[in-house]
């Protein structure tokens, strides 16, 4: 069973590159920069961190996190106010939450804020329309978005732009192990999902992806 998860958890969290540096984006896409990185508010709140680090690399061109309020934004909340209890995030938004920890923690911001979606599809729908608003033309882009997630949230923007260059760079990687005889992750990863949520997470994915495919299928039909 613990290598069905871990099998289960490389694919649907997938990273494109080794490194989030302009010589890794280089090497193999053969570009220095993305047009943009777009962090997903789906995510546990180390991409937060995954965030800050490539906008310290300068990987991308504009930097915009997407987020309204949805089934993990409580978690969200939560994480946020272990690292700073005094951060008011209980009105925000899960892109806003982010921009607040990113502006307390690396005092970094984004160049724009989507804060009104609340699922993978429209997550991608009013990314579009926001960067449609803001004339921002893409051919290349990096999305991270929970491990969990990663995979589907890029096949619904393929659906959607399937002429662009989608990198992924899920916003964590873990394994679970054996250990003392239950399940445990073989790295501490902050905010990390309790295992039971996390394998009802990956699980949950096989039917989504499923109904993805079909709906791309119908698209290009």
């Amino acid at each position: 069973m613990i290598n069905d998860i871990n099998t289960l958890a490389d694919y649907l969290g997938p990273r494109d590159l080794p490194a989030l540096t302009r010589a890794a984006l280089e090497e193999k896409y053969g570009i220095p920069q993305a047009d943009a990185f777009v962090l997903f508010g789906g995510s546990i709140l180390p991409g937060g961190d995954v965030f800050a680090a490539a906008k310290k690399a300068g990987i991308a061109k504009k930097y915009i996190i997407v987020g309204g309020h949805g089934h993990t934004t409580d978690g969200l909340r939560t994480q946020a106010k272990a690292v700073f209890p005094d951060l008011e995030v209980d009105s925000l938004s899960e892109a806003e939450i982010f921009a607040a920890y990113l502006q307390r923690k690396y005092q970094i911001t984004a160049d724009l804020l989507e804060c009104q979606s609340t699922n993978s599809g429209n997550n991608i729908t009013y990314l579009l329309d926001l960067l449609d608003q803001h004339h921002i033309d893409l051919s290349s882009v990096i999305l991270c978005q929970d491990a969990t997630m990663q995979l589907r949230l890029s096949a619904v923007l393929r659906k959607y732009r399937p002429e662009l260059t989608i990198i992924n760079y899920a916003a964590y990687q873990v394994h679970v192990l054996e250990k003392d005889g239950q399940l445990a992750y073989d790295k501490e990863i902050p905010g990390m999902w309790p295992m039971d949520r996390y394998i009802s997470l990956l699980m949950g994915e096989i039917p989504r992806l499923m109904l993805t495919s079909q709906s791309n299928q119908t698209q290009v039909l």
